[in-house]
């Protein structure tokens, strides 16, 4: 599975670098005002964690008094600061002090395409191969729960759900994955259908 991650993710290896347009993502706003306000720079990382088992997606719970996406399931990330030398520093930056996972447990291999999102934000999708042996030191303030689903559950195209909502004036569409009592959906299950995508050759 480290090859084909590579190998699929090789195109990438710079961000930036997505094909066409930044995604959008799901429950776009509608109105004009929204539609047209300047998107806050932001960076994730999309941990893939080696075990002997097969590799594993680290994911976490945000708590439920946040600002943004409370509650939510998410990969590790924030706001690219003025003092970040890339998305990738941010990425890194952001998991360490949100989840204790350091940079050298870390090795960066590529990146998804940008993904806008209903919030505002233009995420830089970093994936990083995970190497065992760290400990996780959660911010209890932004993190409630932090969890591993195996790769190939996500990547099994029958755990894929298109979900709706009423959502500011119309009914709208959502990727969902869903796993045991876990509900992924958002803007962390549009970048997993795009990890999907990208690893199994499909559309782009």
């Amino acid at each position: 599975m480290r090859e084909l991650v590579v190998n699929r993710l090789a195109k990438s290896s710079r961000a930036g670098t997505a094909n066409g347009p930044a995604r959008v993502g799901d429950l776009k706003p509608l109105s004009d005002a929204e539609a047209s306000r300047a998107l806050i720079p932001a960076a994730a990382l999309v941990p893939l964690v080696e075990r002997p088992g097969g590799m594993t997606l680290l994911l976490t719970q945000r708590t439920k008094h946040l600002h943004d996406h409370a509650g939510q399931i998410s990969f590790p990330g924030g706001r690219i600061e003025a003092h970040d030398e890339s998305p990738m520093a941010t990425a890194l930056r952001e998991t360490e002090e949100e989840i204790g996972l350091t940079p050298e447990f870390v090795e960066v291999v590529g990146y998804l395409d940008l993904y806008e999102t209903g919030t505002g934000f233009l995420i830089t999708p970093v994936v990083g191969i995970v190497s065992p042996g760290f400990t996780l030191a959660p911010d209890k303030f932004e993190v409630a729960d932090i969890f591993e689903v195996p790769l190939s559950f996500v990547l099994d195209p029958r755990n894929h759900r298109r979900k709706s909502m009423f959502y500011k004036g119309a009914q709208q569409t959502y990727h969902v994955i869903e796993y045991r009592e876990r509900h992924i959906w958002g803007a962390t299950a549009g970048m997993l259908i795009n990890l999907y995508e990208k690893l199994s050759n499909g559309p782009q």
